[in-house]
């Protein structure tokens, strides 16, 4: 079973879709909770330029329903079933610390060899910081690596942190099977899911968002925040326990 099926089989509950935004860079679906995900171009999947299917009618759903979308191979509809999916979990926020992703790496970066899927704005610093670093990148930019280095790379990396569009653009799965048994692996970004499911796939840090002000974050993603523009959110990260 592809590990979103998993994280969808999880969901305890369900909710009335109060709102769906899909701006620019970011995606929200308010239900009880309010969950984001990566908008990702059309440029990120082989699928083509396909639309959102019953675009208009998405909030007439439940957030349940919508959470399926995350199969999907159109992204527009793949990042509002993530969205849907992280309105959804159940997250213990008890456990969740005050780290944002940046911080992490930086910590467990340094002296080691470090692959980082997806180029984030914390790459100059975490180069400094680390032996050695590998970003990959669907678009890369100068300095990055072509995604299909993966293979190659990621096993080697004593760090991997994989960014959460990547269950969005559905190359998850993929990525973490490349990973090293010893390695420490984070999971970065909006789209993460804050369940501990995925620490049984050998994940060891999720670094995450809550959403604190749905309100102040829907009106951020529509007038086209950025993630690192987007306030009334905490940024947090959740570790596997002894890691």
């Amino acid at each position: 079973m592809a590990i979103i099926d998993e994280l969808i089989a999880s969901i305890r509950a369900d909710s009335p879709v109060r709102e769906v935004r899909v701006g620019l860079f970011q995606t929200a679906v308010l239900a009880d909770r309010c969950g984001l995900a990566s908008t990702l171009s059309q440029s990120h999947t082989c699928h083509g330029h396909a639309a959102m299917r019953d675009a208009g009618l998405l909030s007439e759903r439940s957030a349940r329903q919508l959470a399926y979308l995350a199969r999907s191979g159109v992204p527009l509809e793949s990042a509002v079933g993530v969205a849907a999916l992280n309105a959804l979990l159940d997250t213990d926020e008890a456990n969740c610390v005050e780290v944002n992703a940046g911080s992490l790496l930086l910590e467990r970066a340094r002296g080691k060899r470090v692959a980082l899927i997806g180029h984030f704005p914390f790459v100059p610093d975490l180069r400094q910081a680390a032996r050695q670093l590998s970003v990959l990148e669907i678009d890369p930019r100068e300095g990055d690596l072509e995604a299909g280095e993966a293979e190659r790379v990621i096993p080697e990396a004593d760090v991997v942190a994989i960014t959460g569009s990547s269950l969005v653009n559905r190359t998850f799965d993929g990525l973490l099977k490349l990973c090293h048994p010893d390695s420490f692996v984070a999971i970065l970004g909006p789209s993460t899911p804050l369940s501990p499911l995925l620490f049984d796939h050998g994940v060891d840090a999720l670094s995450g968002t809550l959403v604190t002000n749905p309100e102040l974050v829907l009106r951020c993603i529509e007038e086209g925040a950025t993630y690192r523009q987007i306030r009334g959110v905490r940024r947090v990260t959740l570790f596997r326990e002894g890691r």
